[in-house]
């Protein structure tokens, strides 16, 4: 029995990288090898386990054949007469098809070392086509490594359009969508993950709401980008760089679908897109199994973006408005989300990334006032409850305005 050290942890090492989990394969070992060995089984598809100490996984030796079509139309097989460069060779990613011996020898039967170097994302081979999720894991890849420069060769990009020719990206589960998605998101480029999709044609299939946006114009004094697609890639990778938070980033992505529904003799304006962007952010979510947090601020800041971007010229009843929306009395946290949403908004258009963004503090300044209020003398009063909600909104709506009224404006 030999093992190795495989996948991520290799790749990552040689990048200079941490490397945050370790992955093993096992070669020349059958199932009651490992567990006379004290290693828990947990595969369920194939013989996967858990070392007995460290829980690190260590799988057996695999190869794999397609069935049928998609993520689970696949048999594999295990033998302890798999060798290590037949299980490589079922890999996505040359840079994934790495291996480390005990005595640190590197395993590198498809070039994955070459790759690094040349900073190319390479499939193994051409059986890369037979699993649709390999697009996105490839789209996730380019948005992880593209601060290090890296690119999808072009035969890679080349397979993956393919595919979507095919219609074998039309077999992605909606599990494996946002499960790939949500990592992506979470990158330091994320926009860099939908700009791969949308390169291979694939982003019409997973996420036909945003590829949509693309072609549709805006008028250039306000969006100097002219098209709704690029404003959107530009708004999540504002976000990603305002925040960490998932939800925010999925709103920045989400905030604007309306404008793509747009009625073409209105165009470059798009009135009314807020109450449809919010219509379409619910779609998307019945669609896919995406996070209720994502859900909610999405739909918030599809619906008020606007009226976030202009804070100075609302009136006090529509800021309280706005809170009361945003449940932001019961869930500060959410408004505040909401508000760098919008400030990632206002950055995401060429020539205005690192302009500042008042209307952030003017609400948040409006929000303090508004709970600051005191209602000490309601707690013991004998209003009933719907008089009591009825005082607490005159008398915090009685404080914002009296903050617009003393608001200064920064110089």
């Amino acid at each position: 029995m030999e093992v190795y050290l495989v996948g991520g942890a290799v790749r990552d090492e040689l990048l200079g990288l941490p490397v945050k989990e370790r992955d093993w394969c096992v070669v020349g070992a059958t199932p009651d090898d490992l567990k006379k060995l004290g290693y828990r089984p947990v595969g369920k598809d194939f013989p996967v386990f858990l070392h007995p100490d460290t829980n690190e996984e260590y799988a057996l030796a695999r190869t794999e054949r397609k069935t049928a079509a998609g993520y689970h139309g696949f048999t594999f097989h295990t033998s302890p007469d798999v060798s290590l460069e037949e299980d490589l060779g079922r890999r996505d990613l040359t840079i994934n098809a790495m291996a480390r011996a005990d005595d640190g020898e590197l395993i590198d039967p498809y070039g994955g070392s070459i790759d690094l170097e040349t900073k190319q994302l390479r499939h193994v081979s051409d059986a890369f086509t037979e699993d649709p999720v390999r697009i996105l894991r490839v789209a996730r890849f380019a948005a992880r490594y593209f601060g290090l420069g890296f690119n999808v060769a072009d035969d890679t990009m080349q397979l993956m359009s393919d595919m979507v020719t095919s219609g074998e990206a039309s077999a992605l589960v909606a599990d494996r969508v946002w499960k790939e998605t949500e990592k992506a998101l979470g990158e330091a480029h994320p926009q860099v993950f939908f700009k791969t999709l949308r390169a291979c044609g694939a982003l019409k299939v997973v996420f036909p709401e945003i590829d949509a946006l693309f072609g549709i114009p805006q008028p250039e004094k306000w969006h100097p980008e002219i098209d709704c697609g690029v404003h959107t890639l530009m708004v999540l990778e504002q976000a990603a760089k305002l925040s960490e938070d998932l939800d925010v980033r999925f709103a920045g992505l989400v905030h604007d679908l309306g404008k793509a529904t747009t009625d073409k003799s209105a165009l470059p304006s798009h009135p009314g897109h807020e109450a449809r962007s919010v219509k379409l952010v619910r779609k998307m979510a019945k669609r896919l199994p995406i996070p209720n947090g994502c859900r909610d601020l999405g739909c918030l800041a599809a619906e008020f973006h606007t009226h976030c971007h202009r804070a100075f010229e609302l009136r006090a009843s529509t800021i309280l408005k706005v809170l009361n929306n945003a449940d932001a009395f019961r869930r500060p946290e959410r408004f505040e989300k909401f508000i760098v949403a919008c400030e990632a908004d206002s950055r995401g258009r060429t020539g205005l990334e690192d302009n500042d963004y008042p209307q952030a503090n003017y609400l948040r300044g409006a929000m303090a006032a508004a709970t600051s209020v005191n209602i000490d003398d309601l707690k013991t009063s004998e209003l009933d409850g719907a008089s009591i909600g009825r005082e607490i909104g005159e008398r915090r709506l009685d404080a914002i305005r009296k903050f617009k009224n003393n608001y200064e404006p920064p110089k």
